[in-house]
């Protein structure tokens, strides 16, 4: 077996949710899910199907997070493992109805920043053993940092 650590540069212009699932349907029903809850967003998704012709399955409304999308499983050739790329979206917006799709069996991160997953493969497959997301902290928020955090979640929103 081979362990790999799968480097990917994202600049925080995307976010995106790495799950593993179950079912050739997600792909669709992860699709809808983003769609029906945040309309305007722009999304890719991909899923690595597992089993019969082992297809990456992929829909969405935005044929540079299509791409996007189908590179990263390309990339990581993880079975039943799938991303949701995004944009006008915050994965906070459809985390919860993502974890409550049928075939969604977990949920490996949700992130802007830049992602390593590690990976091991096999004779006959591989799959996702761990994430790093972003970077290691620099040191503890003082007041200053605080005031920011707070300032920061109301301009976007999520606090009044």
């Amino acid at each position: 077996m081979d362990i790999k650590s799968n480097f990917f540069d994202n600049d925080g212009s995307i976010n995106l949710i790495l799950g593993q699932s179950h079912f050739i349907k997600t792909v669709e029903d992860l699709s809808e899910i983003v769609a029906t809850t945040v309309p305007k967003a722009k999304f890719g998704v991909a899923f690595c199907e597992a089993s019969g012709p082992s297809l990456i399955r992929y829909e969405g409304n935005d044929n540079e997070l299509v791409g996007k999308a189908i590179k990263m499983m390309e990339t990581l050739k993880t079975g039943h493992c799938f991303v949701i790329m995004m944009r006008d979206c915050y994965p906070i917006n459809i985390l919860s109805k993502v974890k409550n799709c049928d075939e969604v069996a977990r949920i490996f991160c949700a992130t802007a920043n830049p992602l390593t997953v590690l990976t091991v493969e096999s004779n006959d497959g591989a799959g996702i053993i761990g994430i790093i997301d972003g970077v290691s902290p620099k040191g503890i928020e003082n007041e200053e940092d605080k005031t920011k955090r707070k300032e920061f979640l109301r301009k976007i929103g999520y606090k009044y």
